[in-house]
């Protein structure tokens, strides 16, 4: 009898929240089990070494921008805003993704280092099909890194407020790339 894909989920939804909460060194087969509610033979079953998990949270995130991109590419407000909009998804299933990455890369994992670079360069590529200039996507690119990076800094602290500029701003941001990328839901 096989096990539930559910349970597969919950071993990645595990290990995922240990590599956010506490870093990649805490993130073991037996705490990843425990996490999830699992037998350390039931984590095996799925992932055989902590290698195959870390390879499971890598190619979960992989899949994100994946769906991400196709958004993107579909996007009824344009790729531009999109692209600029969604970078403020703090605590969305990607995030978590991306921030799991991010602590296996920070922690000499090569596999993840690689994943972040692969990812980023095919959302690069997807903005510049709908942006002519290759420069002016690149700037959009990094741009929403910058508010990625000022939202996940922010979150939603009360002291704070919003963990998105407002939207007049964010509206404002949005018409001036889109009129760098030349015209709103351009399309290379």
């Amino acid at each position: 009898m096989s096990r539930p894909p559910a349970a597969r989920d919950a071993v990645l939804d595990a290990f995922e929240r240990i590599l956010i909460e506490a870093g990649e060194r805490a993130a073991t087969l037996d705490a990843t089990a425990r996490a999830a509610g699992v037998s350390k033979g039931g984590l095996l079953y799925h992932f055989a070494s902590r290698d195959a998990l870390v390879d499971g949270v890598l190619e979960r995130f992989s899949r994100l921008v994946d769906d991400d991109i196709a958004v993107l590419e579909n996007a009824r407000e344009g790729a531009v805003a999109y692209y600029v909009r969604s970078s403020v998804a703090v605590g969305s299933p990607l995030d978590r993704a991306a921030v799991a990455a991010t602590r296996l890369a920070q922690a000499g994992h090569e596999s993840a280092a690689r994943t972040i670079r692969s990812v980023r360069a095919r959302w690069l590529e997807a903005v510049r099909r709908h942006v002519p200039d290759p420069t002016v996507a690149l700037a959009i690119t990094l741009i929403g890194d910058g508010l990625y990076y000022d939202s996940a800094l922010h979150g939603q602290d009360p002291e704070l407020g919003v963990d998105a500029p407002p939207p007049a701003e964010m509206d404002a941001l949005v018409a001036f790339l889109e009129r760098l990328a030349g015209g709103s839901h351009s399309v290379a």
